[in-house]
């Protein structure tokens, strides 16, 4: 089986020549090419070859055509932090609640610090030849206030100010789903959906079925393709039956949970994307991250319906090559169909 194919078969609940395995790369594409972080996201063609170098070099199966989570909020005009060596962050909250009524919605098709995305997902489009997932990556409307307005503030909208909240979401959603769309449109083969303030860990369940449940419902239905909800390391299992209403496919769960309650929880309506920690990965040796990769294993993949990778959605910039490495060769070693206990 391609890429594609063993992917789809995961996807189908049905149990493929091997487990799917994404390796989320991005800044590590800064060091295959020997570029800062800044300079290595100034150009989608950067990206672009990034990511082919990072596929032929680690075997896993997908390109990953996300740049950095505050492109969104920059789209808006907002500033972008860069670090040395750690992803880059947004700057200062460019939104208050006295400026929401007069907030618009960037074009997100013809944006400039978007096209960046757009070339690089062309580009992998032309290498992929729909034997390769290509992963394009959206904020979500709900969690992407987060960036624009701050933590504090943002909570604080939720709970006292539910005009204002709402007007703020339909600008957003409006954004998400034109970005969305727009990275289809470019080649992507299905859309991550970021969603971290509407796990659990964040919020409680009864708020997110008011608020970030139907904000979901809402934009992943107006995205003309497959989609993945991501909670970057936040838990699921509370909210993993209101999911599939949401019209996902896929969801990212997290290394603090039971991969094998997850699967029994997700009931062949969701495939599972995860779960290794890739915070204690940095010091993992090469035993414990194939140790740790045969037990994701043994829990997740028997009769498909699991895609493995770390819990995050974006592996740090301090894991070394040879951890990435014993990801592969545990892959080869313990993620061929029929799994053995």
């Amino acid at each position: 089986m391609n890429a594609m194919q063993r992917v789809l078969t995961s996807l189908s609940q049905q149990e493929p020549d091997r487990v799917p395995y994404f390796l989320l790369l991005t800044l590590h594409g800064a060091k295959e090419l020997g570029l800062g972080i800044e300079e290595y996201f100034s150009k989608g063609e950067n990206v672009y070859e990034g990511q082919i170098r990072l596929q032929k070099k680690y075997g896993h199966d997908c390109y990953y055509s996300f740049f950095y989570a505050p492109i969104e909020v920059e789209a808006f005009g907002a500033e972008v932090i860069y670090s040395e060596d750690g992803p880059p962050n947004s700057g200062t909250p460019f939104l208050r609640k006295d400026t929401i009524a007069s907030l618009t919605t960037p074009d997100a098709q013809n944006s400039p610090v978007l096209q960046k995305v757009y070339e690089a997902t062309r580009l992998l489009k032309v290498d992929a030849k729909d034997e390769i997932p290509i992963i394009g990556v959206v904020m979500s409307p709900f969690s992407l206030p987060v960036m624009q307005m701050g933590f504090e503030a943002y909570l604080d909208l939720i709970y006292n100010d539910r005009a204002l909240f709402e007007k703020l979401m339909e600008v957003n959603i409006e954004f998400c789903s034109n970005f969305a769309n727009a990275q289809l449109e470019a080649g992507a083969t299905a859309i991550t959906y970021f969603d971290p303030i509407s796990s659990p860990t964040i919020i409680p369940k009864e708020l997110y079925l008011e608020t970030g449940f139907k904000v979901a419902q809402k934009t992943i239905s107006q995205i003309k393709g497959p989609t993945a909800t991501h909670f970057a390391s936040s838990n699921v299992a509370p909210i993993m039956a209101n999911l599939p209403q949401t019209g996902t496919a896929v969801v990212g769960v997290s290394t603090f949970e039971d991969l094998g309650e997850l699967k029994s929880l997700a009931k062949q309506k969701l495939t599972l994307l995860g779960n290794l920690n890739a915070i204690e990965m940095r010091h993992w040796s090469i035993e414990e991250t194939k140790q740790a990769v045969k037990e994701a294993i043994k829990k997740g993949a028997k009769g498909g319906g699991f895609i493995l990778a770390e819990n995050h959605g974006e592996i740090p910039y301090a894991i070394k090559d040879e951890t990435l490495l014993a990801i592969k060769e545990a892959i080869e070693a313990y993620g061929y169909y029929p799994i053995k206990n």
